[in-house]
């Protein structure tokens, strides 16, 4: 029960960071998609490879708040399942930055460290399982939409989880975007 507890914490001990290769991680839209493109007289046979692994960006464009919806919830926190499988720490301390100034108040290490030891008690057959993990909206509960909890349960995966492997989360709209600030 300590181990769930303590892992719980380490999960959430970690303070917002990105990186320039985060963009490598994920699929996105390529900003040439919104170009009118004329037709070429060579057919390319397929999209160019940053088209394909380019990640969304876990903030707004523009400076622009993320809208306060359950769908953006989701959202930041399948990014954040997803950054756990691929072992991406700045994304992971980015979404959660605010659960982790409040674990490292209780004696857990910075997120970049705390989290190598999470990354360690992660299967290899979970990781690659959360790397598509999605969350089942039903299962999401909506307290406000500045607050919203993401049980364990709505984790949809090819892997298993138990409450001592990923847990539940709460995630609060804070700073224009939403951020993971309590671990059960």
């Amino acid at each position: 029960m300590a181990v769930s507890a303590s892992v719980a914490l380490m999960a959430c001990a970690c303070g917002p960071e990105k990186t320039k290769g985060d963009a490598d991680e994920k699929p996105s839209r390529s900003s040439a998609s919104t170009r009118t493109q004329e037709p070429s007289a060579t057919p390319s046979p397929t999209p160019s490879a940053s088209t394909r692994t380019e990640k969304p960006s876990s903030t707004p464009a523009g400076n622009q708040p993320a809208p306060k919806t359950k769908e953006r919830a989701i959202q930041r926190y399948e990014q954040y399942l997803h950054a756990l499988g691929h072992e991406d720490i700045r994304t992971v301390c980015e979404v959660a930055g605010p659960g982790a100034k409040k674990a490292e108040e209780k004696g857990f290490g910075p997120c970049t460290s705390t989290y190598v030891m999470v990354f360690q008690m992660i299967s290899p057959a979970q990781k690659k399982a959360l790397r598509t993990a999605t969350v089942d909206p039903q299962r999401v509960t909506v307290r406000t939409l500045d607050k919203i909890e993401m049980p364990l349960e709505s984790v949809r995966s090819s892997a298993s989880f138990t409450e001592s492997d990923l847990g539940s989360y709460t995630l609060e709209y804070l700073k224009n975007d939403y951020y993971i600030t309590d671990g059960k």
